[in-house]
């Protein structure tokens, strides 16, 4: 699915603060930020992991994304344990700017309460609604 430029995958779930959530079949949680967030930051820097273990609330800031732009938290779409994290950030940040839904992904986390989460999350078609207002703005 594409919406004013930017890709939005169907399978996933979207904050309003440009993360998504992709559930595992083992039931653990993969997120990262979108495309629009980062076609917004433009070439992305620096990124500042979590750290495994760390048990973290829906929507609490779990981290940062450093571009030559701006510097934007990243919050966590799920609540739960962080048990991965995309160590390959650290030397190649730009994965973030080149694949936000694949090699880009931000940490791994095994949900606390998916399904009382999900119900605050966007599906892909009320994200690309909401980018379609942000983009009118």
């Amino acid at each position: 699915m594409h919406v004013e430029g930017y890709e939005i995958p169907e399978e996933l779930y979207y904050t309003k603060e440009h993360e998504w959530a992709r559930i595992e079949d083992e039931g653990v949680v993969v997120i990262g930020i979108t495309d629009y967030a980062q076609k917004e930051l433009h070439e992305i820097i620096y990124v500042e992991l979590p750290s495994v273990g760390l048990v973290v609330k829906q929507m609490e800031t779990i981290g940062t994304v450093e571009s030559v732009k701006a510097v934007s938290e990243i919050y966590s779409p799920v609540s739960g344990e962080i048990m991965e994290v995309n160590e390959e950030l650290i030397e190649s940040p730009e994965l973030l700017n080149q694949d936000p839904y694949g090699e880009g992904w931000i940490a791994k986390i095994s949900p606390k309460n998916l399904k009382k989460d999900l119900e605050n999350l966007m599906t892909a078609e009320q994200y690309m609604e909401y980018i379609k207002e942000l983009e009118k703005s």
